[in-house]
């Protein structure tokens, strides 16, 4: 069976987790937490980065700082996963869902103005398969109503649009490191700050409520309880493990974009036959290649594909069933406008195994076998 997914090891993450474990330091905020907060940080030039227990932690953890309250509405897509919702629907807010560009998947910025409300607080872009949306327009929209923007960049690490990286365009950006994520440490995420000023208070926020990162760096003679808080750090041994694979982000990049461009290029044929459609990147953005996705006909065509390939040893997924459909997503959310692409896009999709080390042979196999489905 090929897989659709991997998860990453370079080589290094055993050495790496055998060092915290010797060094007698293996909870959270020690040696390798912070290289992997400074090499995230000086690698997107951000204010601050703090790792995290996973994106959806840090999602939550970007709630808490933007101040979202019971009764407030944070505006998003309905096509992603889970915990972009959650994180606002547990403070008591309403997610409010728009529709979708069907060429990007991505939330349709043209519409976001419309579904904006006295309670609006924030608005929260997905950028999914690492593809940017059209940040330019949700900031002068975020601007004029003076709301939050909260990058949902699960899959954006290392991805851009316009030269700045995802994460770092809005006020707060959340990444994800779970095994599914081009940089893994089985679970666990990010938070990055463009305001320096909101660091302390994450901190706090992020070590139970107290200013226990204050001890630690000197600047108190002791630590104590000083606002609400939760625990949202990773262990050292997630943050090893991570450590290893920054140390080769490029190598890794190139070697996931390599597959993407082979696939790009040997399924080119049937797109232009009108068989499938392939992924759009807009000028300006750069992607990561974090996922290769086509899009079939319809439903039970794209069901008889994955039917198709699962038979020929090759493991094909869909991807996110749209939030408004979803029982919860009817209790916590609304949906404004029309729903002209959400679902029936998300109908199509299928996404073909990616992860560093797909080895060229059954790269191969697996585009021959979607050629065999259409001819």
């Amino acid at each position: 069976m090929i897989n659709f997914n991997v998860p990453p090891v370079v080589g290094e993450e055993l050495a790496y987790m055998k060092d915290a474990i010797e060094g007698r330091k293996i909870c959270g905020d020690g040696k390798y937490t912070q290289l992997c907060n400074d090499w995230i940080r000086n690698k997107t030039n951000s204010a601050g980065v703090l790792l995290t227990t996973s994106c959806t932690h840090a999602t939550e953890l970007a709630a808490i700082l933007c101040d979202i309250q019971a009764g407030d509405e944070v505006i998003m897509p309905s096509y992603t996963f889970v915990s972009t919702a959650d994180a606002f629907v547990l403070r008591g807010a309403k997610a409010v869902f728009v529709d979708i560009r069907p060429d990007t998947m991505n939330i349709d910025e043209t519409l976001i103005e419309a579904a904006i409300t006295e309670r609006t607080k924030a608005i929260v872009p997905v950028h999914y398969a690492g593809v940017a949306c059209e940040m330019d327009k949700i900031l002068e929209i975020a601007r004029k109503y003076d709301l939050y923007v909260i990058e949902d960049a699960a899959q954006g690490m290392l991805a851009s649009y316009k030269g700045q990286q995802l994460g770092t365009i809005g006020d707060i950006g959340c990444y994800s490191f779970h095994e599914t994520k081009n940089y893994s440490m089985g679970e666990g995420g990010a938070i990055l700050l463009k305001d320096g000023a909101m660091l302390e208070k994450a901190e706090i926020i992020r070590e139970k409520g107290t200013n226990r990162s204050k001890f630690f760096r000197g600047q108190i003679d002791k630590y104590t309880w000083v606002a609400a808080g939760s625990s949202y750090l990773p262990s050292e041994l997630n943050a090893a493990y991570l450590w290893a694979q920054l140390q080769k982000a490029d190598e890794i990049y190139e070697n996931r974009m390599a597959s993407w461009n082979r696939y790009k290029e040997a399924l080119e044929g049937l797109a232009q036959k009108g068989c499938i459609e392939l992924p759009y990147v807009p000028e300006g953005c750069s992607h990561n290649a974090h996922m290769f996705y086509i899009k079939a006909k319809d439903l039970a065509e794209r069901t008889e594909l994955i039917s198709y390939l699962k038979e020929h040893g090759i493991m094909a997924v869909f991807h996110y069933l749209p939030l408004h459909t979803a029982p919860a997503g009817r209790r916590y959310g609304v949906f404004r406008g029309e729903d002209r692409f959400t679902t029936t896009e998300s109908e199509r999709l299928v996404r073909l195994p990616l992860y560093y080390g797909l080895n060229s042979q059954d790269q191969a196999q697996v585009i021959d076998t979607v050629k065999r489905f259409y001819e």
